[in-house]
């Protein structure tokens, strides 16, 4: 609990046109006896931070009130550390939102005013959780292209490196392919797979530990403080690593491709078979069609494009006229993606002469050995056909090696019948949760590379469908994160989202129930349990969400800076008019994430909206906790509106699950409502992206519109 605190107002940015600036002062002085109080008139100023740094020193402050603009911006001027601070936004979501001068206006600020002072009565500043015998050691599973090259780019960052695959040798699908798509200017010409030097690269580098023919045993702890043991060939070798990169890549999907004579003629083969007939130096064919999309892009068999098939193609036509000069190649292609660089690929293969034909495939026959491929010419019209073939090589998909950790069907057998990569020591099972087609992405949209695991990072296409090139970029992004994560959690920060915060979730354990819920509702397995059912917290695995402390029924976990009694006090620190004022007011809860940065760029762009709103942020609505709406209907707030990050397979919610949980305990609030005798429209969630910001002020004032249809809480007043 901040002992003394100090209120710095800035009337800058059109603040002291539009607000008595006076009156909001007073509000800080008088109602919460604030000691000092201060007003600037440009605080974001070297002249107005050295005020406030200037009065945190000769007064003793250890907490500070900044009443200017929004916590997003300034974040680095606004920096006293060893100090709370709490951002009060007069700017975005007051003066540039609402009418300047206007009563309704002063009201809004000097309740903003009035909740930041309640926060900064009890807040604390976070102290950082630093774990015992931390390692800086960067685990990579899988030793293909992005395996390798993630070990390389964390080993020449001067990082120590344990690099695993399972076969006997370094280089995955490299060791596979005869020749491999550019990788480099001017993309045009297929590329030697160069493994031996790759392998020489990584010997070379002292911080680099190699384990070939081995496999995860298991793996415990959190970033920093995982423990992970290593089968080679039976022996078991024990390492702690801070952080881990998956680069177990993907495996091809030859399910389901009957319908192109897959399995039932000898010469329709995959593209991996094309790659083991050029190794050995000879293509007998005359004439070979290359399908493109086999089985992929297609509701019934693999939903999406793998993004590599194309270039493969690409590759192989030209490896066709290198290896039979004579050979004609046709493909027959839905679209032809070789996105980048890659389309001067496509220039290149064109001119071998190979014929391109835009079609779907409509049937596949043998005769004599010969296969007539017929198709429907799109271009051209009609159907095509090409007859005498001696190959049909099919660019089948790709599905990444996580698909097979997914038990399928129900029962132990099934789980036990998964594959297993990590072997994760979680209470929420041994490998990564997976999105809806395997792969392991945390957050596809804001966050490449993080898994719903903290400190276990993908790359290549066991995180998505991707092409050489794009594999070794991949690479280096996922081995940046896992050295951004060993070294934030050497200082006791949060990775992402909310990167570099220093809280952490504290639990009253004396008071605990068992029930199980904050286990059960962590999105990335943060707590574990012990015999009892108690929960064991891992805080380097946290991603301060908050998720825990609004699913604990009793309310006994909490942050220094962030508590479900902190939300609280704010709430009913607003001045609600009597039902005769006809002054509703309306509480919003909003998502840091999307919610609270909408909003600003609401009043960025000038765009108004209803007054009678009392703004509060939150980590994420997972973390909402129902004794909040309760406490503002008793308070008299006539509605309560949560505005939360989109979940679904479109679009996530930043922490997972969060915002899909809050609508779970939403529709728990309804019945409460309805029973009391409340409409349950009074409470109302509302999804939304950063992007809605211009639809945003709409949606409020309907809300608004509603409620006065609604009439008064009838709780105001007691």
């Amino acid at each position: 609990m901040a002992k003394k605190l100090g209120f710095f107002m800035c009337t800058g940015c059109g603040i002291g046109e539009a607000l008595d600036a006076a009156a909001l002062t007073k509000v800080a002085a008088k109602e919460y006896k604030v000691p000092v109080c201060k007003e600037h008139g440009y605080l974001c100023s070297a002249e107005g931070v050295d005020l406030i740094k200037g009065e945190i020193e000769a007064q003793g402050l250890d907490g500070v009130i900044v009443a200017a603009c929004s916590n997003r911006v300034n974040a680095d001027a606004f920096n006293f550390p060893g100090v709370f601070l709490e951002r009060v936004n007069l700017r975005e979501q007051v003066i540039w939102s609402h009418e300047a001068n206007d009563e309704d206006t002063q009201m809004l600020a000097e309740d903003q005013i009035r909740m930041g002072c309640e926060k900064g009565k009890v807040a604390q500043v976070p102290e950082p959780f630093i774990g015992e015998n931390l390692s800086k050691t960067v685990l990579v599973v899988g030793g293909g292209l992005a395996g390798m090259t993630a070990a390389l780019e964390a080993g020449k960052a001067g990082y120590p490196v344990v690099l695993v695959e399972k076969e006997a040798t370094l280089g995955g699908w490299l060791n596979k392919v005869y020749k491999t798509t550019p990788m480099a200017a001017p993309f045009t010409s297929p590329e030697d797979p160069n493994v031996a030097a790759r392998i020489a690269e990584i010997e070379a580098i002292p911080n680099i530990k190699v384990y070939t023919g081995a496999t995860i045993e298991k793996i415990a702890g959190g970033p920093g403080m995982f423990d992970a043991e290593i089968n080679q060939g039976g022996t078991i070798a024990a390492e702690r690593v801070g952080a881990i990169v998956l680069a177990t890549g993907a495996k091809p999907n030859v399910d389901k491709l009957d319908y192109l004579g897959y399995g039932k003629y000898p010469n329709v083969i995959t593209q991996i078979d094309f790659e083991e007939m050029a190794k050995s130096g000879k293509i007998d064919a005359e004439k070979v069609v290359f399908v493109q999309c086999a089985g992929s892009r297609d509701a019934e068999r693999l939903p999406y494009c793998s993004a590599a098939c194309c270039v493969e193609t690409l590759k192989q036509t030209m490896v066709l006229k290198e290896l039979a000069p004579e050979a004609m190649a046709y493909v027959i292609y839905k679209d032809v993606r070789s996105s980048g660089q890659y389309e001067h690929f496509y220039k290149a293969a064109q001119e071998t002469g190979a014929v391109f034909i835009k079609g779907e495939i409509q049937n596949i026959t043998e005769d004599g050995g010969k296969l007539t491929v017929e198709c429907e010419d799109i271009l051209l019209g009609g159907n095509g056909m090409v007859d005498e073939v001696d190959l049909v090589v099919l660019a089948n998909g790709m599905i990444p090696t996580t698909k097979a950790t997914e038990a399928v069907g129900e029962g132990e057998a099934a789980v036990e019948a998964a594959e297993k990569i990590l072997n994760l020591e979680y209470r929420q099972g041994p490998e990564l949760p997976n999105l809806k087609y395997g792969f392991p992405d945390s957050h596809f949209i804001c966050f490449p590379y993080e898994t719903r695991r903290t400190g276990i990072y993908a790359c290549g296409s066991v995180r998505a469908p991707m092409d050489m090139a794009k594999a070794v970029g991949d690479a280096a992004g996922a081995a940046l994160k896992a050295i951004q994560c060993v070294e934030v959690t050497a200082g006791g920060a949060a990775v992402h989202p909310r990167s570099g915060d220093l809280s952490y979730p504290e639990f009253a354990l004396q008071r605990c129930t068992q029930c199980k819920r904050c286990t059960e509702e962590c999105p990335f397995g943060a707590i574990n349990e012990d015999a009892k059912g108690n929960p064991l917290p891992n805080p380097t695995r946290c991603r301060r969400c908050g998720t825990c402390m609004g699913a604990c029924p009793e309310r006994i976990i909490s942050f220094k800076n962030y508590s479900v009694g902190m939300i609280g006090n704010m709430v009913k620190a607003v001045e609600v008019p009597e039902e005769d004022e006809e002054k509703p007011r309306i509480l919003i809860l909003a998502c840091e994430n999307d919610a609270m940065p909408a909003l600003d760029m609401a009043g960025i762009n000038r765009l108004k909206y209803n007054s009678w709103v009392r703004i509060i942020p939150v980590r994420c609505l997972g973390s909402l906790n129902l004794v909040w709406i309760a406490d503002s209907m008793s308070k008299g707030f006539d509605g309560v509106l949560l505005l939360g990050c989109k979940h679904g397979d479109d679009y996530q919610c930043h922490f997972m699950k969060g915002s899909e949980l809050a609508e779970i305990r939403l529709s728990k609030v309804s019945e409460t409502l309805d029973r009391l005798g409340l409409e349950s429209e009074r409470v109302r969630m509302i999804q939304i992206n950063i992007m809605d910001y211009a639809e945003l002020p709409k949606m409020i004032d309907k809300f608004a519109e509603d409620l006065e249809e609604f009439g008064p809480n009838p709780m105001k007043g007691f």
